[in-house]
C-alpha cells in the first residue's frame, strides 16, 4: 500500500510538472515530496499521542524543506506542492485529494477561533501562490484560489477565488448568477492597500499645500 501512495504521489508530480523528467528525479529532488513522506511519519505519532517525536519530525522537515506542516494536519492522496518554500499548514487543516498548492501559501488560522481553527480544502482545488486562506471554512471541491488571494470566508465547489479579501469570480466557469451576486460585489471589491496607499498619497498632497502656503507667507 506504501508503494502505490508514493508511486501515485509521484506520477501526480510528472502530470502536473512539465519540468519533471522521471520518478526518480521527483523522488531524491523534489522538497514537496519530502515534506509529504515526512508528514505521513509525524501524523502516525500524532496520532498515537507522540506529540513531541511528532513536532520533532514537522520541525526536521521544515529545515530540510522550507514547507510546514503541523503533524496534526490531515493530507489527502497525491498532494502535489510546487516548490513549496514558505508553506504553512495549520493544526486542524484537511486537504483533499489532487491538490496543487503553489509557494508561499497559508492554511492558517484568525486567532479567533477555538477547536477547530484552520480551513478544509476539497478536492482538487488549486491554490495559488502566495495566497492565504484562514478560517475554520471549507473551499469546495475543483475550486481555484489565485496568487495572493486572502480568503475568509467558505469558497463554494467549482469556482474561482480572486483579491483581497477574496471575492468569487467565476462559477463553473462563468460569471456568478444574478442571485449569487447579489451577495457578492464583483466589481466594487476594497483593497485595503489600495486605500492606504491612497490615503497617504492624499496626505502628501495636504502637506504640500501646507508648505507652498508657509513659503508665501514667510516672502510677503
Amino acid at each position: 500500500m506504501a508503494k502505490t501512495r508514493l508511486g501515485d504521489l509521484l506520477e501526480a508530480y510528472q502530470r502536473r510538472d512539465p519540468a519533471a523528467r522521471s520518478k526518480l528525479e521527483i523522488f531524491l529532488l523534489y522538497p514537496g515530496v519530502h515534506a509529504v513522506i515526512y508528514h505521513r511519519i509525524a501524523h502516525f505519532f500524532y496520532r498515537h499521542g507522540w506529540f513531541f517525536m511528532a513536532r520533532w519530525i514537522s520541525q526536521h522537515s521544515r529545515k530540510k524543506t522550507g514547507i510546514e506542516i503541523h503533524p496534526g494536519a490531515t493530507i489527502g492522496r497525491r498532494l502535489v506542492i510546487d516548490h513549496g518554500m514558505g508553506i504553512v499548514v495549520g493544526e486542524t487543516a484537511e486537504v483533499g485529494d489532487d491538490v496543487l498548492l503553489y509557494q508561499g501559501v497559508t492554511l492558517g488560522g484568525t486567532g479567533k477561533d477555538k477547536g477547530k481553527r484552520h480551513p478544509t480544502i476539497g478536492s482538487n482545488v488549486l491554490v495559488g501562490s502566495g495566497a492565504k486562506i484562514l478560517g475554520p471554512f471549507r473551499v469546495g471541491d475543483n475550486s481555484r484560489i489565485a496568487a495572493n488571494a486572502v480568503v475568509l470566508s467558505e469558497v463554494p465547489p467549482n469556482c474561482t477565488a480572486v483579491g483581497v479579501p477574496a471575492q468569487v469570480v467565476r462559477v463553473n466557469g462563468e460569471k456568478p448568477v444574478a442571485d449569487y451576486a447579489d451577495n457578492v460585489d464583483q466589481v466594487n471589491v476594497e483593497d485595503p492597500v489600495q486605500e492606504e496607499l491612497l490615503a497617504l498619497f492624499q496626505r502628501l498632497d495636504a502637506l504640500e499645500q501646507e508648505l507652498k502656503k508657509q513659503k508665501k507667507e514667510r516672502t510677503a
